[in-house]
Formats: structure tokens, C-alpha cells, sequence
């Protein structure tokens, strides 16, 4: 099949008239300066699609009930109770058509595949289904649904807090032995079988959950591993009243922390541990719109970039789902800590959303396993977002000025392409009407009780 657009970004530069040939979903030909052939589809200027690499799909659903203030300070934990109460209800077909609706809306945002850190495994009582896989496989069945990319991130969760705390009875769905998180290992990959490129990774939840013996283990499964760390100052502070050590510290003395780790949100880290991350290879996941909404923080990104330090965005709790405004806070928390502009350029006369735009996707792409160039190449996924050339945002523009207007100016998502096969026209899904149907009603039933 053929695709044909005006611009595009390949991996060695911007280019014109450029016309993609992909067959298996990859791209097998990229020619610049070519004609579009009869039958081709065609696009204004195309990128490569942005990966996701933090998610958690039913957090969706709870986008705008956890916004009135409370009887004092509320911060991440009481957020944490409120999200305790509302998975209580969710049953496996809940959980599918939330899912959906979430990964719909990412692939118009021009996200393209999705790392979804998958915790929610048991029934509601805490025991565990017939199918111990039985909640990745809704999860492998909405990324069926909507075609997006997924990476299924399992999570391992034992412990309610440092040292091997027993868990509370509002954990109780979450909850795995090590012998239990092997067989739901086995159970994910298993789920997402029927999906073209699915890749299983490993996720322990955070150093509260494991204790350092669990950590080891589940550490040693394939693909990559992802963990939240240093995301409130309460989390460094228990760690250090408990080990003597903050987060990510502890972490870099025992583990090689490298390219196979992603660190998420690490927002609260010091300048040895910034340095150190920076030089291992390791991603960190940054999720500014979650980290804002819970009034986490904002991560040093200023002065881990220039280190050479990876990253890649993800949506989170998904309070609101949107690629370019996620890249777009990440640099306006640093301008407003830094009381400066243009903060995350990395050199003179480079464009600040380009920069953050092919950061983003090749970290996220290296953390969820899915190595891309960064830009159309031969051999990499035919995952492509394009934008209306003629748009207001984009008018006299060219080159990175492209990706500048679509993070700063609003530029909107025309098409999008997942493995060659367009589930996304002039701004939306293919499958809206039903999956946002059954999605509604599913908030109907759980929101009206």
C-alpha cells in the first residue's frame, strides 16, 4: 500500500513530496520528491507517531472527580484514596470499554502505542479470576478494538509500604505473590498474542511495593522494566526515615539501572542521582498534565537533558489525554521554575518542540521496547500522524516550525496510521460512535449508584 504526503519527517531530515510504501505493517521504501500513485492516501506533513509510555487506562473514567477540595491539604494520597474507592466497582467489561475509550483518544492525540502499567488484576474481593489473565486480556482487547500499539506492563505488587509493609484491604485487587506474578506473566503474554507487535514488560509497582529480594526477581523477566520512583517528597522521606538512602539512590547502589529501566516520574531526585541516571541509559517517564494535576512537582529537566539524559512522556492517570500538551507543560513548568523561555531547546536556533518532540520519541520508544529512528524509516512500525498543511497554525511555516505550531500553536492531528492502516480521519477514531457509546454507559451505571 501506498501513502503520500506533502512533508514529511524521515529519519535523516525533513523532506518533500515524500511517498511511504509498507506492506506487514512496516515500512518497507521511503521515496522524497515522488508523485502519489492512484489509490494512495494521502497527508499534509507526517511524523512518526508518539509513544505513550506511561498509562493507566481506568483512570479515565475518575477524569474530573477528584477536583473538590477536601477538609485539608489534598495531594497525591488523598487523590490515591479517592482512586482506592472507585476501582472497587470496576468489573472486567468496565475495565475493556474504559480502556478503549482512553486509547481511542490517545491515537487522536497522535500517541500510537500505549505502555499501559496494568495493576488491576483481581476480582473485586481480591481473589483472583478464573483466567488469571482475564484483566490484561481486556486490555489486549481494547488495543485489538482501536489498533493501537501496546506494550502490557504487568504490574508486581506486594507490599503497602517500605520494608515489606503488609498490604491494605484497598489493595487487595492489585496484590501478587512472586509465584502468582510468574503465572500472570505468563497469562499476559498469552493475552496479547493475537496483537501484531505487542511487547511484555515487567513492573514493579514502586520501592514501597517490593521488597529488594522481590525486586531482584521479577527484575530478571524479559523486556523492559518500569517503576514508579521519587514522585511525592512523603515517598523520599519514608524512604530515608526506612533505609538511610532516598529512591533513587537506593535503587542505583543495587540494581544496573540502564536501558532497560524507566524510572517514572523521579521527580524529586538530586544532582548525583540526575548525573548517574543521565550516563546509565536509563528513560525517565515524565507525565507533566498527571504530575500537575496531583501537585507532585516538577522534575529537573533543565539540567538532566543537556546530560544526555532520556525520556518520554506518558499521560498517566489520564485526567486528559494529549501528546502535544503533554511535550507543551513539560517545557512550561521548566520556563516557569526557570523564569526563562525556550528552556528545553538544547542549542542556539534550535526549536524548543522539535527537540522535545524527538526526545520524547526515542525514549519512549526505547522504553517500551519499540527501538525508532527518529523519523519515517525503512523497517521501522508505518506509525505516522499527520497534520492539515493548510491549517491556520501552520500557515508559512516549514521544517521544525511544523512541530513547533502543533505543541505551542494547537496545530490539530489530521490522520493518523497505525502499521499502515488509517484508524484515524480528520481528527477522529474510526470506531468512536461505539466505543465512546459503550463507554458512556458504562459511567452511567458506575457514576449513578
Amino acid at each position: 500500500m501506498g501513502l503520500w504526503f506533502e512533508h514529511a519527517l524521515l529519519a535523516g531530515g525533513w523532506a518533500d513530496r515524500v511517498r511511504v510504501e509498507a506492506s506487514g505493517g512496516v515500512i518497507h521504501a521511503v521515496h522524497a520528491g515522488a508523485e502519489p500513485l492512484p489509490g494512495d492516501e494521502r497527508g499534509g506533513v507526517a511524523v512518526p507517531g508518539l509513544p505513550n509510555l506511561h498509562s493507566h487506562a481506568f483512570q479515565r473514567a475518575m477524569a474530573g472527580l477528584t477536583e473538590v477540595r477536601g477538609p485539608s491539604g489534598d495531594s497525591f494520597w488523598t487523590w490515591r484514596e479517592l482512586m482506592y474507592r472507585f476501582v472497587g466497582d470496576l468489573g472486567p467489561e468496565d475495565v475493556e470499554a474504559i480502556a478503549a475509550q482512553a486509547f481511542l483518544e490517545m491515537l487522536e492525540a497522535g500517541f500510537t502505542r500505549v505502555g499501559e502499567f496494568h495493576y488491576l488484576h483481581h476480582a473485586p474481593d481480591g481473589s483472583a479470576y478464573a483466567d488469571l489473565g482475564e484483566m490484561a486480556g481486556r486490555i489486549a482487547a481494547a488495543a485489538a478494538e482501536t489498533g493501537i500499539g501496546l506494550t502490557l506492563l504487568p504490574v508486581f505488587y506486594a507490599h503497602s509500604g517500605f520494608g515489606g509493609a503488609a498490604p491494605l484491604t484497598d489493595q487487595r485487587r492489585f496484590v501478587n505473590s512472586l509465584d502468582g506474578y510468574g503465572r500472570l506473566q505468563e497469562a499476559s503474554r498469552t493475552a496479547v498474542r493475537g496483537l501484531p507487535d505487542a511487547v511484555v514488560g515487567v513492573a514493579p509497582h514502586s520501592l514501597r511495593a517490593v521488597t529488594e529480594d522481590e525486586l531482584r526477581i521479577v527484575s530478571e523477566a524479559q523486556g523492559p522494566i518500569h517503576i514508579h520512583v521519587a514522585e511525592q517528597v512523603k515517598e523520599v522521606d519514608d524512604c530515608l526515615a526506612w533505609s538511610g538512602a532516598r529512591p533513587v539512590e537506593w535503587l542505583q547502589a543495587r540494581f544496573a539501572v540502564d536501558d532497560r529501566w524507566c524510572l517514572v516520574h523521579a521527580t524529586h531526585i538530586n544532582e548525583a542521582e540526575r548525573r548517574r541516571l543521565a550516563t546509565r541509559g536509563a528513560v525517565v517517564g515524565l507525565c507533566p498534565i498527571t504530575e500537575a494535576n496531583l501537585g507532585d512537582g516538577v522534575f529537573p529537566a533543565a539540567r538532566y537533558l543537556p546530560e544526555g539524559g532520556a525520556f518520554g512522556v506518558g499521560s498517566d492517570s489520564n485526567v486528559r489525554i494529549g501528546a502535544a500538551e503533554e511535550l507543551r507543560l513539560l517545557e512550561y513548568g521548566q520556563r516557569l521554575a526557570k523564569r526563562s523561555r525556550n528552556v528545553l531547546a538544547n542549542r542556539q536556533g534550535e526549536a524548543t518542540g522539535a527537540a522535545l518532540y524527538r526526545g520524547a520519541l526515542t525514549g519512549g520508544a526505547q522504553a517500551l521496547g519499540t527501538p525508532q529512528a527518529a523519523g519515517l524509516a525503512v523497517g521501522a512500525a508505518a506509525d505516522i500522524v499527520s497534520f492539515p498543511s493548510d491549517h491556520e497554525a501552520l500557515v508559512a511555516r516549514a521544517g521544525d516550525a511544523w512541530l513547533d505550531s502543533w505543541i505551542f500553536a494547537a496545530a490539530p492531528v489530521q490522520h493518523v496510521w497505525r502499521r499502515g492502516r488509517r484508524v484515524v480521519a480528520d481528527g477522529r477514531h474510526h470506531a468512536r460512535e461505539a466505543i465512546t457509546t459503550r463507554y458512556r454507559w458504562v459511567l452511567e451505571r458506575l457514576l449513578r449508584r
